[in-house]
C-alpha cells in the first residue's frame, strides 16, 4: 500500500479492517514505519467489501489522490460524556480547516464520512450533531464492527487509537458524486409494542407486556430457542418517523429473555415486524440508477449492513450480492449501522459513487 500510495501522490487514505487479522495499534505502528506522510482514518469491521466482493479477513485501503482530494479529519473521543454542541463545535472547526485549504467555502462538491465505535449506543445523537455542524455538506458513514463478537470495535486516525469515540473526515473533490442508500423491506401489519426498556443500553425486555424473545419469536413464526443472528437479519422490526419506514434491528437474544438493540430504543415505541424484498434487484436497481445519474461510475464507497450479509447468506443471494458489488467496483465494509444525512440506520446499504475519471477533466 505505501508503494501504490506514492506512486499516485495519495495525501489521505480510508482503512477498514478484520481484527482477526490485525489490531488497530499494529496498524497504526506499520504506517508511521511505511508511509508516514499519509494522512489516514480507519475502523475494525464485521467483514469487507474487496474488489473481489464480499470477504472476510483482510484490510482494506481506500487512497485519495492529492490532485483530485483535499481531505482533513478529527477525532471526536468521550462519546458518552459529549454534548451536541461540543462535537458540533468540532464539526464547524474542521469545516474552517477544509475551507482554509482549499480556498473557498463553497461546500458543493464537499462529502462528509462518518466512522464510529459500534458499540458506543451513541449514533443517533453524534450523527445529528455532525449533521448540525456540516451545514448542509452530505454525510454518510458506518459504525465500526468486531466480526460478530459485539465485544470491542476500534478507530484509528493519523496515529490515534481509541474506542468511544468518532471519525469525522470532509472531503473537497472535482470528482463527481452522488450520496444514495438503498433497503430492501416493507412493513406488515403486524406490531410489537415495547412496554418495558433500558434505553441507555438499547435493551427490550418487554413487547407487548409479554417477554420480548418470545413476543418476537411468536410473530415471525420460529421456536424461541431456535433463534440466531440470522432469524434478526431475515425479520427485521422498523419504526415509522416522519412517514418513512426505518429498521430498528435486534443485535442478540440475551440469556434473561430481553433483546438487544443495533438502534435506540424506549418505552411505547410500535415496531412492525418487516417483509424483506429481493436484496439483489432492489441493490441492482439502486445501482444502476447511480450509474445513469453519473454517466457512469467509476468506484463506490460502501456502508454496508452485517444484518444485509447475514440475510443474503441466509436467502442464498450471497454471491450475486456479492458480484454486483463486483461488478461496480464496490469498496467498504460490513457495519453495525449506518449513518446517512441525519440519521442513524440499519439493514441499509449507504454509499457514494464517484463518476468516470474522465467525466472530471
Amino acid at each position: 500500500m505505501a508503494r501504490q500510495a506514492a506512486e499516485m501522490d495519495a495525501g489521505f487514505s480510508l482503512l477498514f479492517y478484520s481484527r482477526e487479522l490485525m489490531d488497530a495499534e499494529g496498524l497504526a505502528e506499520a504506517l508511521a514505519r511505511h508511509a508516514p506522510d499519509l494522512a489516514y482514518a480507519g475502523c475494525s469491521t464485521a467483514g469487507e467489501i474487496t474488489p473481489a466482493g464480499l470477504e472476510e479477513g483482510h484490510v482494506i485501503a481506500v487512497l485519495f489522490p492529492r490532485r483530485r482530494f483535499t481531505a482533513v479529519s478529527t477525532m471526536v473521543r468521550n462519546l458518552s460524556a459529549s454534548g451536541m454542541e461540543d462535537i458540533a463545535g468540532e464539526v464547524e472547526e474542521l469545516r474552517r480547516r477544509l475551507y482554509a485549504q482549499i480556498g473557498s467555502t463553497d461546500s458543493a462538491n464537499v462529502f462528509a464520512l462518518c466512522l464510529i465505535d459500534g458499540l458506543s449506543y451513541a449514533e443517533e445523537a453524534v450523527t445529528s450533531a455532525i449533521h448540525w455542524g456540516l451545514d448542509d455538506i452530505p454525510l454518510l458513514g458506518g459504525s465500526a464492527g468486531d466480526d460478530l463478537k459485539f465485544e470491542t470495535t476500534e478507530l484509528l486516525s493519523n496515529g490515534c487509537v481509541d474506542k468511544d469515540c468518532a471519525v469525522v473526515v470532509l472531503i473537497a473533490t472535482d470528482v463527481p458524486f452522488h450520496v444514495f442508500k438503498t433497503e430492501n423491506f416493507v412493513p406488515t401489519d403486524q406490531k410489537l409494542v415495547v412496554t418495558a426498556s433500558e434505553p441507555d443500553r438499547r435493551l427490550v425486555r418487554e413487547f407487548n407486556a409479554g417477554s420480548a424473545a418470545e413476543e418476537f419469536a411468536a410473530a415471525v413464526g420460529i421456536a424461541h430457542g431456535a433463534m440466531t443472528p440470522l432469524s434478526f437479519a431475515s425479520h427485521p422490526v422498523v419504526v415509522r418517523v416522519g412517514g418513512e419506514y426505518y429498521c430498528r434491528s435486534i443485535q442478540k437474544m440475551n440469556a434473561d429473555g430481553s433483546l438487544s438493540f443495533f438502534c435506540a430504543i424506549d418505552d411505547g415505541i410500535v415496531l412492525s415486524i418487516a417483509e424483506p424484498t429481493g436484496m439483489v434487484e432492489s441493490t441492482r436497481t439502486a445501482l444502476k440508477n447511480v450509474n445513469e445519474r453519473l454517466g457512469g461510475i467509476d468506484v463506490v464507497l460502501g456502508f454496508d449492513c452485517v444484518l444485509r450479509r447475514l440475510d443474503a447468506r441466509n436467502r442464498q443471494v450471497f454471491r450475486e450480492i456479492s458480484e454486483l458489488y463486483r461488478a461496480n467496483n464496490v469498496i467498504g465494509f460490513g457495519t453495525y449501522g449506518e449513518q446517512y444525512r441525519s440519521m442513524h440506520l440499519n439493514q441499509t446499504f449507504v454509499g457514494i459513487a464517484f463518476g468516470q475519471r474522465q467525466a472530471a477533466e
